[in-house]
């Protein structure tokens, strides 16, 4: 990396840092209306991530992408529920919102304000219709799950037989967040997703990424459902790709993995 490049990339970080102590000084201020909310997201505007990002979600209208990285997103929603608490809890109960960051920043409040299990879910719960894509969906598995994974099972679980696609994608990524550890694993989670037929791209997506974690993670009684082949093949396929992209699976069994890739 030349001197120049260094030079601006910490150029950038200061902006960046002195643009994140300007929003947090605004929240000393009473109470915000959303129109306030809104306007704190444009100060951390960033145009060229929002042409990026704008592509890896195809399906969100791109003037409603705003352009605000994820990590000064996180940073705002504590920020917003440490200095003004009242606030976080009203901006939840406005729906729909208009952009795509409210959105992310409704998902990230419920992860930072929940204090049990059972809020948590019935925020969720009521979010869930207006989520429209993969990244605001992906981000919303609170870690206050962790608390009460029975609780979550039972919940959640009756939600993958719906019609809703982002009701269907949060719990195969809820299950493949809290349930693929020795301790919480459970097989036959395995042939509940092999039993989901769906022709929603992002709902086979995740069964897919689900497949790959669990072939890192639990791979002897995975590869058994691999080996059987019953799963769709675009599923199976893209399963072992995911997989095999991981460095925590031996060469062995990735050489192994491709060979039981669906051809045709």
């Amino acid at each position: 990396e030349t001197t120049s490049a260094m030079n601006e990339n910490k150029t950038t970080i200061r902006k960046e840092t002195k643009q994140l102590g300007n929003i947090r000084a605004k929240l000393q201020s009473p109470l915000q209306t959303e129109n306030e909310i809104c306007a704190a997201l444009f100060a951390m505007q960033d145009e060229n991530y929002r042409d990026f990002h704008a592509k890896l979600i195809p399906n969100v209208d791109k003037e409603t992408i705003i352009g605000v990285r994820v990590p000064h997103m996180r940073a705002y929603a504590r920020t917003l529920w440490k200095q003004a608490p009242e606030t976080a809890r009203a901006f939840l109960e406005v729906l729909p919102h208009k952009y795509y960051e409210e959105n992310c920043l409704h998902g990230l409040l419920i992860d930072t304000l929940a204090e049990t299990t059972d809020e948590a879910l019935r925020l969720i719960d009521r979010f869930l219709p207006y989520v429209d894509n993969w990244a605001t969906c992906d981000m919303l598995p609170p870690k206050i799950f962790a608390s009460d994974l029975a609780r979550v099972r039972e919940t959640v679980l009756p939600w993958l037989s719906g019609d809703e696609t982002y009701r269907a994608r949060f719990t195969i990524v809820t299950l493949l967040t809290f349930f693929l550890e020795e301790e919480t694993f459970e097989p036959e989670d395995l042939l509940r997703l092999a039993e989901i037929h769906s022709e929603e791209y992002y709902v086979n997506m995740a069964i897919a990424w689900y497949y790959s974690f669990a072939l890192i993670k639990q791979y002897e009684r995975t590869v058994e459902l691999f080996e059987s082949k019953t799963l769709a093949p675009w599923v199976q396929n893209k399963s072992i790709q995911k997989a095999i992209e991981s460095y925590r699976i031996a060469p062995e069994r990735k050489a192994y993995l491709r060979s039981l890739k669906i051809k045709g």
